[in-house]
């Protein structure tokens, strides 16, 4: 079943989009400084009842499968940007990213998220509508990926390694100065030009970015294979990333459990590309080439029910967990093993007098 919507309500959707997104940067660059709780907060629950209105308006548009199309494939993008926002709390430790800066490199690691993952969704889409069979490649992938996320070896190994080949490189080939100087990447030392830290940590943001795109995008294929609503999904998860860092903080290194979570729901979606590929099957060395018939074909409210039910059971059994260790006698070195677990920081800095000037 395609998916129509009018040629309006998409421009529209997207000009608006933009112009949101705009405006965050452009008040980021104009007023640089550590959010507050309360002003997180606000934000944070800004742009998910934003999201909420425009799956009400799709719903209407376009009817309910499509708007549950829309709030699955969001839903799993947030929570895959959660899991992002690890690696994150792990770049700003490991290049001492002052605080008051990192609202900076959080809009510039959102940017950058934005056009891979729409070159991904471009090129998704495209082979998708040339090749079912992709599908099967898919689904493997994402059963890896959950295994792989499951079982991730006690940190982000293989996205450090990533970094830090990057930042090697860098060093080589460009002049890159000892201190940061604001939030600029590049400065002048004893006369010459050079390039601040911030480039370094630009580019292992990046890096990150495209691990995460790589996962990301075939698991919401899983659900839609609108390219439209892919987008949008994918936008509405990366608004307010930045200010969810800020109110999350050593709230993260709690969430022990979220990675099982996530695992879940993309071995759920891997799965379910499976049966969606064997349905539609063409191989002619499977099935003499004919879908098979007795492969179930898993709804969009069934899908959705997975993921919240997944999300919530994680995050409750973190929170549960994180509170009967806070009553042992090791609590205080608990954060210190979630952390270590998840290869991040005890906890997201707190704000210093002199960052805060």
């Amino acid at each position: 079943m395609d998916l129509e919507l009018p040629l309006w309500f998409e421009i529209g959707s997207l000009v608006i989009l933009t112009l949101i997104l705009l405006a965050d940067l452009l008040l980021i660059l104009k007023r640089p400084h550590i959010p507050s709780t309360r002003e997180s907060t606000l934000w944070v629950v800004f742009y998910v009842t934003l999201a909420l209105i425009f799956a009400g308006i799709m719903w209407i548009v376009a009817g309910p499968e499509y708007a549950g199309q829309f709030v699955a494939g969001w839903l799993t993008e947030y929570s895959l940007s959660i899991d992002n926002l690890f690696v994150f709390v792990l770049i700003m430790s490991q290049f001492a990213v002052p605080r008051r800066y990192q609202q900076e490199v959080l809009m510039v690691g959102i940017i950058i998220a934005l056009v891979l993952r729409g070159i991904f969704i471009l090129v998704g889409a495209a082979v998708i509508e040339q090749f079912s069979w992709i599908f099967y490649i898919f689904g493997a992938f994402l059963v890896w990926t959950a295994w792989r996320q499951a079982f991730p070896g006690g940190d982000h190994d293989s996205d450090v390694k990533q970094e830090n080949f990057v930042v090697r490189m860098l060093r080589r080939t460009i002049d890159i100065s000892d201190h940061y100087d604001g939030a600029k990447i590049r400065t002048v030392v004893d006369g010459k030009k050079m390039w601040t830290p911030m480039i370094i940590v630009f580019a292992a943001i990046g890096v990150t970015d495209l691990l995460f795109a790589i996962d990301s995008i075939p698991a919401i294929f899983g659900i839609t294979q609108s390219a439209f609503i892919v987008f949008t999904a994918n936008i509405f998860a990366l608004m307010g990333l930045r200010q969810l860092y800020f109110l999350l903080g050593d709230l993260l290194d709690r969430l022990r459990y979220l990675h099982y979570g996530i695992a879940f729901i993309l071995a759920f979606i891997g799965l379910k590309l499976v049966f969606h590929a064997m349905h539609v099957n063409e191989l002619p060395f499977i099935n003499g080439g004919e879908p098979i018939e007795w492969a179930p074909e898993i709804s969009t409210w069934m899908s959705l029910g997975v993921i919240i039910v997944s999300m919530l059971v994680a995050t409750v059994a973190s929170l549960v967990a994180s509170a009967r260790e806070k009553k042992m006698p090791n609590a205080d070195s608990a954060a210190a093993v979630v952390a270590d677990e998840k290869g991040t920081p005890p906890t997201v800095d707190q704000p210093r007098s002199d960052d805060a000037r």
